[in-house]
């Protein structure tokens, strides 16, 4: 078992939909405590580690939230229905479990009535095995969050699961800091574990404008064009290196940024990959347009079947993005 997934295991079980993230930034802070000088919380729930340096300031940011849904509506029968928390697919929620925070367990089913083709998440219910409405009330209340169970595995090099979004940035993050902890930066380093970027990247914005750093970076996992009959060709494909973001729907990231990532890859002899994300965004987005304006760069983990309960990327790929960050972490500006 490799240390990605080891870590990754204790992260992505951790329950984290935007907004409840608590769980997964106290599992973070316990991890990273020993690689950092300190860490606080903002208001918004922001995990913030710095690493203190006399260069520059540098920020990495990866969100530590995930999609999920939330109860809105329960009907006489125990049958719940929900609302999205983030990006949902349908063709992805078909019959998977979902968990809520308090342990409760359920399945997400469709009205049969309706042909599968015009199902929207108005058709979807979720089933906790319950008897009744009032059944339901001792496990679900309407505004209880849910997050998808589902088993993860390593083999053959790569990492499937739920949560890699954004859990394995979180991981790289931490790896980063591991292979910091025998140096002494030439930065002054903050690495951030972001909350509700996935619905807005409410997070970053925030902790960029009080950390104000002279050049940030985004952590997150990309789409991948190396899949059958791809409907939107893309250059980068899982296990042939992270991924230099150039730009993406929400965000064209800073020149010299993506210039000093690119020198650290070559000084590091890591192979890495140019990312343009045709739709989508990340906290890059964020932090760029904080204050008067940030130079910021990304670095992404490319990732198959993304917003799914099985999330695939290559263990390679995520110890080569740690070690990028690491070296870039001396870079002069």
């Amino acid at each position: 078992m490799s240390k990605v997934f080891e870590l990754y295991k204790e992260i992505g079980t951790a329950f984290g939909p935007s907004g409840r993230e608590e769980s997964v930034r106290e599992t973070i802070a316990a991890l990273a405590a020993s690689w950092i000088d300190n860490i606080t919380t903002d208001t918004l729930g922001n995990l913030i580690c710095h690493r203190k340096g006399a260069g520059k300031k540098v920020m990495f940011a990866a969100h530590m939230d995930s999609i999920g849904v939330v109860a809105t509506f329960i009907d006489e029968r125990g049958f719940i229905r929900f609302s999205q928390v983030g990006g949902l697919f349908k063709g992805d929620l078909i019959n998977i479990q979902v968990r809520f925070a308090n342990g409760t367990r359920g399945v997400i089913s469709y009205e049969e009535k309706t042909p599968f083709k015009d199902l929207t998440l108005d058709q979807l219910f979720i089933d906790i095995g319950a008897k009744n409405h009032e059944d339901v009330m001792h496990m679900v209340q309407v505004g209880d969050f849910a997050v998808f169970e589902a088993l993860s595995f390593e083999q053959n090099g790569v990492l499937c699961g739920p949560y890699l979004d954004n859990r394995i940035g979180c991981v790289t993050l931490l790896l980063a800091m591991e292979n910091l902890s025998e140096q002494e930066p030439e930065n002054d380093l903050y690495f951030v574990f972001t909350v509700q970027e996935e619905v807005g990247l409410r997070g970053a914005g925030a902790a960029a404008f009080a950390i104000n750093p002279d050049v940030a970076v985004a952590v997150d996992v990309t789409d991948t064009g190396d899949l059958p009959e791809r409907k939107s060709p893309m250059a980068v494909d899982m296990g042939k290196g992270a991924a230099i973001k150039i730009m993406d729907h929400s965000a064209i990231c800073a020149p010299v940024v993506r210039e000093k990532l690119e020198q650290a890859a070559a000084a590091a002899g890591l192979v890495v990959q140019q990312e343009i994300l045709r739709f989508g965004g990340t906290d890059t987005a964020a932090m760029q347009k904080t204050r008067a304006g940030i130079l910021t760069g990304a670095v992404s983990i490319p990732t198959r079947y993304i917003h799914s309960p099985s999330e695939m990327c290559a263990v390679k790929d995520v110890e080569d993005a740690a070690a990028l960050l690491a070296h870039f972490a001396s870079v002069e500006f």
